[in-house]
């Protein structure tokens, strides 16, 4: 069975919010100097929104403009042999607030990157998508040996 024949899965908003607290690096896109960037973020997830701290910079800067940003994770059970994407849309927002902090804190999200990150950045969710579906087999055609699909048939 090829590609075109394999059932696509919309998730639910439940399912992506439980797929999103149970990652916790997704690629964060803004836009900066009118182009778009993507960069790594390590993240937790606080009453339905994404937090990610950040030192001065383009994420920081990105998120005091406060313009549209996405992030997006994904991932490949190879037990199951399906792959999933889950994409949050919305607008960031800089926290102050010292309790929320706290609270993040609590959630142990600890930047992995060496150095300062003090600025607290929110992703309001205004729009949350998400997919499933069963992938080809990699033996329908030759994949690279570093594939993780491969794990499942060898």
């Amino acid at each position: 069975m090829d590609s075109r024949n394999l059932p696509i899965e919309n998730l639910s908003f439940d399912d992506c919010w439980e797929l999103l607290d149970n990652d916790a690096v997704g690629r964060l896109a803004i836009v900066v100097d009118e182009h778009p960037e993507i960069f790594p973020v390590n993240y937790a997830v606080h009453l339905r929104s994404i937090v990610f701290r950040t030192a001065p910079g383009s994420k920081l800067w990105g998120a005091r403009m406060e313009r549209p940003a996405a992030l997006e994770i994904d991932g490949y059970d190879p037990a199951s042999e399906q792959a999933w994407s889950v994409v949050v849309r919305g607008e960031t927002e800089i926290i102050e607030d010292q309790g929320v902090k706290d609270a993040v804190d609590a959630l142990g999200l600890e930047p992995w990157q060496p150095g300062e990150k003090a600025h607290y950045v929110r992703l309001n969710a205004k729009a949350l998508t998400g997919r499933r579906f069963r992938v080809n087999r990699p033996d329908i055609w030759n994949t690279r040996l570093q594939d993780r699909r491969r794990a499942s048939f060898e």
